[in-house]
């Protein structure tokens, strides 16, 4: 039995378009082999009445409202499979993309999904977690086995913001060795999304920072010269090439948010220990 997990806050649009994709009959597996639990992190749950009134196969949670990795973990707790497969719910499941799963589950305590992006990218401010060979644990498209994931821990409920938390679960996975696999079968798309606000930043560097708390190793990846070195790359590697394509479309606010988390980021390691 697999049991997917949809964690879901006020986008009832992208939910719906997700679970259209896991409606019995529309998935290569059985639906007699898989379940489907959305955790709903809203005030107002409005995604109680969108799936009772068209989706009544999935199974309805309220989530603890601290946030996606509280949210995630919440779904777990209720899920009865064997595998626990993790989705957002901005992503549109392939039809073969249970099946891909299933198919996989010998040899591998965690599966990597594919993720691939809906359309091409327009600007330079537009971001998508693409993960089309493999060695990035994004939490939207995922499998692990249920006993794996609570060895685990799941997800990390103490980050101070939306940011990191697959990432620290992802070197946590490596440091204890878990056998891993990608599965290129099993593909989900995930929309373009322009990059969030400087405000978003902040929290995401006060993220960074609890994670180095964590795992004070790492600290070395994210201090200043780390990230002006990734930056200055981005730009070269990344920027320069495609500036006449996008037309510099987004280019000074991509470039703004990367400097501002930079000058978070620093502040945020020297202000003090975040664990």
């Amino acid at each position: 039995m697999i049991s997917v997990i949809i964690p879901t806050c006020h986008r009832n649009d992208d939910l719906a378009a997700c679970l259209e994709r896991l409606v019995p009959g529309r998935q290569s597996l059985s639906f007699d082999h898989y379940e489907v639990i959305v955790s709903d992190d809203g005030r107002d749950s409005t995604a109680e009445s969108l799936i009772a009134d068209r989706y009544p196969f999935a199974q309805w949670v309220k989530g603890p409202q601290r946030g996606p990795a509280a949210n995630r973990n919440a779904g777990a707790s209720c899920a009865n499979g064997e595998w626990l497969v993790f989705v957002d719910d901005d992503c549109v499941p392939s039809s073969k993309w249970l099946g891909a799963y299933a198919a996989n589950t010998e040899g591998s305590d965690i599966l990597e999904g594919m993720t691939s992006a809906i359309g091409s990218q327009t600007r330079f401010d537009e971001e998508c977690p693409i993960n089309e060979s493999g060695g990035a644990l994004w939490s939207c498209n995922f499998a692990i086995r249920r006993n794996a994931f609570f060895a685990l821990g799941g997800f990390n409920e103490n980050f101070p913001a939306a940011a990191m938390e697959d990432v620290e679960l992802n070197y946590r996975v490596n440091q204890m060795q878990i056998a891993r696999t990608f599965i290129s079968d099993a593909v989900v798309l995930h929309p373009w999304r322009r990059e969030k606000d400087i405000a978003f930043r902040k929290q995401q560097a006060q993220s960074i920072a609890y994670y180095v708390g964590l795992h004070p190793e790492l600290r070395r990846n994210y201090s200043l010269f780390a990230m002006v070195k990734g930056l200055l790359r981005y730009i070269l590697r990344s920027m320069l090439p495609r500036f006449r394509r996008y037309r510099g479309k987004g280019a000074f606010r991509a470039i703004r948010s990367r400097i501002y988390l930079i000058v978070c980021t620093q502040f945020a390691l020297n202000s003090g220990p975040k664990n």
